[in-house]
């Protein structure tokens, strides 16, 4: 639940960062009318996001266990791709993403309501489609069923709503740079943990070999301590995707995505260092 709360609040805040901006900038140059268009293109991009959620579930639901087991694998790496891609870009285009959307905004006011439409759509819609793949892979790979995920999610978003609704209304300040490095450090830990796993349901769709080379056991050390190592089991697989055995492979591709791509976050995330200002030149004669 919390992993994927963290991934609704995350994701949500982005879209609701997004749609803000587009609203605020409608309002302050006087163009209420384009509104409706706006929201039209919002509305359609949740529809299609949630479509392809259940999409996922009922092609996926079809399938025998191999082909699931690879259809889960594959989908779960290019879900981790697109959240690193997002975190990455995030980061680099929150400083410039108010006057890039107003930008398209100003063009698509001088073209059309489609116009309008299609550009609250593409914003809001990249957002939703990486959030319900997301979604989606975690979902699928959870043991205690489809209801904490997805509440933990749906909480995130309202979550994310109401934060996006005081930033618009100038009543919440928050430090965005501040609140995405650490939630993107954040999703980076779970992705990991989602990276791993997608490699271990190819070993299942027999991809991979290795499927009984059993590095770890978690569930041997969690039963040590009875009904609260049960809970600290279902919290730790929830959240890190840590499954009761891990195989060796599972854990090379954990290592693998995490610690690089954890230190390239946090590297490019640390404040720059002023330069120095150069030292006077002696005068020559």
């Amino acid at each position: 639940m919390l992993g994927n709360f963290l991934i609704g609040l995350r994701e949500g805040l982005e879209a609701a960062l997004v749609v803000s901006i587009l609203i605020a900038y409608l309002v302050k140059t006087g163009n209420r009318r384009a509104l409706l268009p706006v929201w039209t293109g919002i509305a359609i991009a949740i529809a299609l996001s949630v479509g392809f959620g259940i999409a996922l579930s009922a092609a996926s639901s079809e399938m025998q266990f191999k082909t699931q087991e690879l259809f889960g694998g594959v989908l779960s790496i290019v879900a981790v791709g697109l959240v690193t891609w997002m975190v990455f870009w995030m980061r680099k285009a929150a400083r410039f993403m108010k006057a890039e959307l107003e930008g398209k905004l100003q063009g698509a006011l001088d073209v059309g309501p489609v116009a309008l439409s299609l550009v609250a759509f593409l914003a809001v819609g990249r957002e939703g489609l990486e959030t319900a793949l997301f979604l989606w892979t975690n979902i699928s790979n959870s043991s205690e069923g489809s209801t904490q995920p997805i509440t933990g999610a749906l909480l995130g978003l309202a979550v994310a709503v109401a934060l996006g609704y005081l930033l618009y209304r100038g009543g919440l300040k928050i430090n965005l740079k501040r609140f995405f490095t650490w939630t993107g450090a954040a999703l980076i830990v779970v992705a990991a943990g989602v990276f791993g796993y997608g490699f271990h349901d190819l070993q299942e769709a027999e991809v991979f070999p290795g499927l009984r080379s059993v590095a770890l056991e978690p569930h041997l050390f969690f039963a040590k301590f009875g009904t609260p190592g049960d809970w600290m089991q279902t919290i730790f697989q929830g959240v890190l995707n840590v499954t009761p055995q891990i195989t060796w492979l599972q854990l090379v591709m954990w290592a693998l995505y995490l610690v690089p791509v954890m230190a390239l976050f946090l590297r490019s995330s640390s404040p720059s260092k002023p330069r120095p200002a150069p030292a006077n030149q002696p005068a020559t004669s």
